[in-house]
């Protein structure tokens, strides 16, 4: 691709972004919305690869679905109350709609069906960019709506915390085990959006954190099944040392950064009496550990060939830039000792 033209779909991507961000009425959201949506369009199909097409057509037409149902929602809130703005959704059955169309929009369960599929597809650099950039416009409007009722954001939440748990559990592409984390984490991230916007905020960042960790040490190592982790270890050893620590980060385990967010959302939903629920979280976040210990042992307890089907590649030097994962590398390991300054923060 011209990198004119990359420039170009990535400042539309950064400006559609933007443009929901600052927008107090739901057309421009909107607008906004659908110019991040036609600019990754081009980004997915750049390798002309059938299964690429297959994937920027599934998301195309899902993508279309949420907006035309955000613009129905917005109308009848309109003509059911007299005001465009997003923060006057006060009635439930346009409120109800809005928030379905944006979690539609991005893959929450029972709506998720798509982003594995669509995730399956693509390379890692647009992959990344799917899992983090695209999910911050629509969050940005659902941390705006506060519906009277929070049962259907804690039913989306659950939902989503078991399905990206007992989904990731059979697959062996390492593409869809990743969109089935996404679902999980978004799951805890919508479960506690009604009680403390400012710790949805949180668990997104150090979401965005981790995943990018993951994504490049993945990019770095061209692995895109399970198999293909095993040769890691002649690429990069120092770095496959490494690599079970983020993906232990991601499951949120103690002392790394992903138990700090899993830690503070179980005690806000305690101190709201949701006691079951945040029982439910807790066990689901098992499930999604069992198949992050899975690439763990994948990684680090086997070696090329194994007595599982694959090829070795090619052991070729990597020309990707490697600050970028040192850096995330650091802040998915060690941002734990924080989180007395990160609660500050967020109370302030």
């Amino acid at each position: 691709m011209s990198p004119y033209i990359l420039a170009t779909l990535l400042f539309s991507l950064g400006l559609g972004t933007t443009i929901t961000f600052a927008s107090s009425h739901w057309l421009l959201a909107w607008m906004g919305l659908e110019m991040n949506t036609l600019a990754i369009i081009p980004l997915m199909a750049q390798n002309h690869h059938p299964r690429a097409v297959e994937a920027t057509t599934k998301y195309f037409l899902t993508q279309a679905t949420a907006a035309a149902m955000l613009l129905f929602a917005s109308t009848t809130n309109a003509w059911l109350t007299g005001e465009w703005s997003i923060e006057q959704m006060t009635h439930p059955v346009p409120t109800t709609m809005m928030i379905i169309a944006l979690a539609l929009k991005i893959g929450l369960a029972p709506v998720h069906a798509w982003l594995p599929e669509v995730l399956q597809g693509l390379d890692l650099t647009t992959g990344l960019i799917l899992s983090t950039w695209q999910k911050l416009a629509p969050f940005a409007l659902l941390l705006q709506i506060h519906p009277a009722d929070p049962t259907i954001l804690i039913g989306l939440g659950l939902a989503s915390t078991l399905v990206g748990g007992w989904g990731g559990l059979n697959q062996t592409q390492l593409r869809k085990i990743l969109a089935y984390s996404s679902i999980a984490h978004l799951g805890w991230m919508i479960l506690i959006l009604q009680f403390a916007p400012s710790l949805t905020l949180l668990a997104l960042l150090t979401y965005f954190i981790m995943t990018f960790s993951t994504f490049l040490v993945f990019k770095l190592n061209k692995a895109t099944n399970i198999n293909s982790l095993a040769t890691s270890w002649a690429k990069a050893p120092a770095l496959t040392a490494l690599t079970p620590l983020i993906l232990l980060s991601l499951g949120g385990l103690p002392p790394l950064t992903g138990f700090m967010p899993k830690w503070l959302i179980l005690q806000e939903l305690s101190k709201q009496d949701l006691a079951p629920v945040a029982t439910v979280a807790a066990l689901s976040a098992l499930l999604s550990l069992y198949f992050y210990l899975r690439l763990t042992y994948a990684m680090t307890l086997t070696m090329s060939p194994n007595n599982l089907t694959g090829t070795a590649t090619w052991r070729l030097p990597s020309l990707q830039l490697t600050l970028p994962l040192a850096t995330s590398l650091i802040a998915t390991l060690c941002l734990l000792p924080l989180t007395p300054a990160a609660t500050a923060l967020l109370s302030f």
